[in-house]
């Protein structure tokens, strides 16, 4: 089960440097339900999420680069590329910054998962973190998976540049 919130980002937590970084490029092989290949940084994994927006199914499983290579020639839509930083919060919990690349560069998103529901439901978000999106649809990356370009106006973010 994953336990999510996401936000919008009001600007950045200081310099990104100086948190763990991973290299992150994820395609779709369905988007209802998702199923989903990533590559992050030298690990190759197939996910299968259920629906939901706080909470919803997730199945993880390992490929390996040539089985993740074969689906990737296989996904519809965009391939996403980003960086996530891993950033540990003063609550405890570590926030997954992510900078989005290449088609949906500017895009900037940040989620923290949850052990359950009440937890999830109990944070308090510290200040550099925005508007909540954890039940908008337009900000998955599944749907993001599907546009045909990225409007920065239609998702508004005013922490458009590092």
């Amino acid at each position: 089960m994953e336990i999510e919130r996401k936000f919008l980002i009001k600007h950045l937590p200081g310099p990104l440097a100086e948190y763990p970084c991973h290299q992150i490029e994820q395609a779709y092989l369905c988007t209802d339900p998702v199923v989903r290949v990533r590559r992050q940084d030298g690990d190759y994994i197939l996910t299968y999420k259920g629906r939901g927006m706080l909470s919803r199914e997730e199945y993880n499983l390992p490929l390996t680069q040539t089985g993740y290579l074969h689906l990737l020639g296989k996904a519809d839509g965009n391939v996403i590329t980003k960086k996530r930083y891993v950033i540990p919060l003063s609550s405890g919990w570590k926030a997954e910054l992510d900078i989005f690349e290449g088609k949906f560069d500017g895009l900037r998103l940040v989620e923290v998962e949850f052990p359950d529901e009440d937890a999830a439901n109990g944070f308090a978000a510290p200040d550099w973190f925005g508007e909540e999106v954890t039940y908008s649809g337009a900000y998955h990356n599944s749907v993001l998976s599907s546009l045909d370009r990225f409007d920065p106006a239609a998702y508004p973010n005013p922490c458009l540049s590092i």
